[in-house]
């Protein structure tokens, strides 16, 4: 008698979940359908770091990358943000953390979970927030 109440129960509020509409960020458009052309967005230009707003924070990338290879033969980053070439080029050095390993061993070169910068640090364009956010910094990183 149980599993047949239960049984009834999930499959009337599949049909009422069935019934209602899902919003998606993608509109009302079908999926089967062509989509349209993203609009190209404005990067920022090379600049100042930008401010934080948590603590561990990633620093976001100043800049547009458009066009820069990172791959397991070659990480453009690295041609200004290395140890090597930070003064040179003005850019911010890659912290000494890229270059331990998972065990907080000291390595010589940047560490591989560390190497594809991309996965953490992202740059940052003049685009309209897809959905509402009211997130407000810490106080501990942030004059705001």
């Amino acid at each position: 008698m149980k599993t047949l109440f239960l049984t009834l129960l999930m499959a009337f509020s599949s049909i009422t979940f069935a019934e209602e509409s899902i919003d998606s960020l993608r509109g009302s458009h079908d999926l089967e359908g062509m989509s349209q052309d993203a609009t190209v967005k404005k990067m920022a230009k090379d600049g100042d770091p930008i401010e934080r707003n948590y603590i561990q924070q990633p620093p976001l990338i100043p800049h547009s990358i458009k066009g820069y290879r990172v791959n397991l033969k070659s990480n453009k980053c690295m041609s200004c943000h290395s140890w090597k070439n930070y003064k040179a080029s003005g850019a911010t050095k890659i912290s000494q953390t890229h270059f331990e390993d998972r065990d907080g061993n000291a390595l010589a070169e940047v560490s591989k979970r560390r190497y594809f910068c991309q996965q953490c640090h992202v740059p940052q364009a003049n685009a309209k927030p897809l959905v509402g956010n009211n997130f407000k910094p810490l106080s501990a990183v942030s004059d705001k």
